[in-house]
């Protein structure tokens, strides 16, 4: 059952990552004195980003490649698109430490979006690597 899982779990474990960072106080954590700006927007771009890779090979995972790279870039990044709304908009009204923030948003946005072109890069017609097994 889990032999041909691998990216199914590493998916799960990595959306499962990104609620907790994104719902969690830090705000008793001490942190690195090491001040990059923007880095919160780094670490946003960061997680949605890995987060659109993932599924589409989670998607080409469960579907053993018979859904097209097309549609599976197109549904991961809606799926993460809204998540990361839905995530910004728990941050605003659940969470005391934690504000949502369309600059958040837009970072989230650009992570998918990147995400999305690196995989369909990769695996066009012309790249090294192929969609279908």
């Amino acid at each position: 059952m889990l032999k041909n899982s691998g990216f199914t779990i590493v998916f799960l474990l990595w959306m499962g990552f990104v609620t907790v960072m994104s719902l969690i106080s830090l705000s008793g954590v001490s942190a690195p004195t090491l001040r990059i700006p923007h880095m919160d927007k780094i670490v946003h771009f960061t997680f949605y980003f890995v987060a659109t890779i993932l599924g589409c090979f989670f998607a080409r995972e469960r579907t053993d490649g018979k859904l097209k790279l097309q549609k599976a870039t197109m549904i991961f990044s809606l799926v993460t698109i809204i998540y990361g709304i839905i995530i910004e908009v728990l941050q605003h009204k659940l969470t005391v430490t934690r504000d949502g923030n369309i600059f958040d948003a837009l970072a989230n946005i650009t992570g998918t979006f990147v995400g999305a072109l690196i995989i369909i890069v990769v695996f066009s017609s012309n790249g090294r690597l192929k969609w279908r097994p």
